[in-house]
């Protein structure tokens, strides 16, 4: 693999990138690159970054930054990753460049348009949290999560194969698509739901309720509008880059809402019925998070009161009965019990697990994932 790599924007992305080339290459250099002085010095301090740069003073001469490097990962906004596109080419940088933007038309285009001196391969893990900054960098966040490659007819081949090698390497599964292609679905499952998100929490601290109302809410509004506790400023900016799709998204997100407007006015409790099933029907289809072939995998779940500990004590049980987690939900039922749904592989004593548990007073149901 590489033996120097520099990532531009320290943030939640850029570090936990570095922090899993670490994890996975402990003797790679990684060159951090941002903007804020302290937020340099808290990558070394973190060990995510072997040395760091402030980004003005990179930008005036790169030749020291990028002494060596062999990759730069672009971890910025789209607006500054597009700036940095040029500085490289300016500067004659000569290795690979990827990035991490959540959109990628624009950026693929104006790589395309430089023809530049390096090779650039454009990426959107797609991974995240509503934490931000570099205390959040985490070496597993992009562990089995799918990591979007948008090659054009004009990537080097050697290039993206390395691309595509690292990104195995920090743990993520690569999968390659076009870049208009990739901003299309990433509006829908992505973009939408956090303006949908921010509007459910805005629809409640609006009414002269608001405050009472936000007091009383359980899991499945928490649940559903984790996401709306992300950066405003990062996703002002994606919204603002992918802007037509995510009003197409609202648009067509507004007409389903008004189908289910339309069948509760009119009482229509079976069209209610049939919206909702034919929701739960593709939500329950949806694949355990990139996992091998159903058959192999095996769904346990759990009631339990949601309490601290309560999860550790049955990944214990798990891990000691040799069973192998490929997959962790929680279903929340109220504000203090949930239902804990755990997709096992199938190794290990699942019998014995299962005994386990009943011995703990839990009430364990275990069926192959194809049937449930």
């Amino acid at each position: 693999m590489f033996s120097r790599i520099a990532v531009i924007g320290l943030g939640l992305i850029g570090g936990s990138v570095a922090a899993a080339a670490r994890r996975a290459w402990p003797d790679l250099a990684v060159v951090g690159v941002d903007a804020v002085e302290a937020v340099c010095r808290r990558a070394v301090e973190l060990g995510v970054a072997t040395e760091t740069h402030v980004a003005d003073a990179a930008r005036e001469d790169l030749s020291d930054a990028l002494s060596g490097v062999e990759l730069v990962v672009l971890a910025t906004p789209v607006a500054e990753a597009l700036r940095w596109l040029d500085r490289l080419h300016e500067a004659g940088y000569r290795g690979i460049v990827t990035d991490v933007c959540s959109t990628k038309s624009a950026i693929v285009a104006k790589a395309a348009a430089l023809r530049p001196v390096y090779a650039f391969i454009g990426g959107h893990p797609m991974a995240g949290s509503e934490r931000s900054g570099i205390d959040a960098a985490n070496p597993e966040l992009f562990d089995g999560a799918y990591y979007v490659l948008t090659p054009t007819a004009d990537t080097d081949a050697g290039a993206f194969r390395r691309v595509h090698e690292f990104v195995t390497g920090i743990g993520a599964r690569p999968i390659s698509i076009p870049a208009d292609v990739h901003d299309e679905a990433v509006a829908l499952i992505s973009h939408v739901p956090h303006v949908a998100a921010a509007a459910l929490v805005a629809l409640v601290a609006e009414q002269p309720a608001g405050e009472d109302a936000l007091r009383l809410a359980a899991g499945g509004f928490k649940d559903m509008t984790r996401i709306a506790a992300g950066s405003p400023d990062l996703w002002t900016g994606i919204c603002a880059e992918n802007a037509d799709r995510i009003v197409d998204g609202l648009g067509r997100l507004q007409d389903v809402i008004a189908r289910f407007k339309d069948a509760l006015a009119r009482r229509d409790a079976g069209e209610v019925r049939s919206l909702l099933a034919a929701a739960a029907e593709v939500r329950r289809s949806l694949p355990a998070r990139w996992v091998p072939a159903s058959a192999a995998l095996f769904e346990l779940s759990i009631p339990m009161r949601d309490r601290p500990g309560a999860i550790s004590e049955i990944t214990t049980l798990v891990g000691r009965a040799g069973c192998n987690i490929e997959d962790i939900e929680i279903d929340h039922v109220s504000e203090d019990s949930a239902v804990l749904r755990l997709v096992l592989t199938d190794e290990g004593d699942r019998d014995a697990l299962v005994e386990s548990l009943q011995r703990s007073g839990h009430a364990p149901t275990l069926r192959r994932l194809e049937d449930a």
